[in-house]
């Protein structure tokens, strides 16, 4: 299914690639930001950025091409805002991954419990116990390592 603002033809991958892309400029970010709180003119946008203003242009069109900003010209006044279903879109990208890695970390975790109840620590400060304070690099000291038949 396609995102309303994705445009024709276009494969989910590729509007993904163009959203992360616009996003990626710190420049474009501000933009972005700046429209999240309220629609904006073009040189309201402009002004806090050390830039020409054909350079702004050149950024809102990038933002425009992605589908997260969409201008209207009234008179001559062209007037921004920011497209919240692309940045939806985003979003939800972003939290299925974030759900994957969620699901994969607490398994680990279970796998680690489960090792720590072999070694026979029984719980926190039993044998093999660790101090948090010692860093990643203790775990590698407090887990027994498995070698293989």
């Amino acid at each position: 299914m396609q995102s309303p603002n994705q445009p024709p033809n276009q494969a989910p991958d590729q509007a993904l690639d163009r959203l992360f892309g616009a996003l990626a400029d710190p420049s474009r970010r501000m933009i972005i930001e700046r429209l999240s709180r309220r629609p904006s003119s073009v040189s309201e946008l402009a002004a806090p950025l050390a830039m020409s203003l054909p350079a702004v242009m050149q950024h809102l069109q990038v933002l425009e091409a992605s589908g997260l900003v969409r201008s209207e010209k009234v008179g001559r006044v062209r007037t921004c805002r920011v497209e919240a279903a692309a940045l939806a879109t985003v979003e939800q990208w972003i939290f299925a991954r974030r759900a994957t890695w969620e699901r994969r970390l607490d398994r680990l975790g279970a796998l680690l419990d489960g090792l720590d109840d072999l070694d026979g620590s029984g719980g926190p400060g039993g044998p093999g116990a660790r101090d948090p304070q010692d860093g990643p690099e203790a775990v590698s000291r407090s887990r027994p390592t498995r070698r293989k038949p």
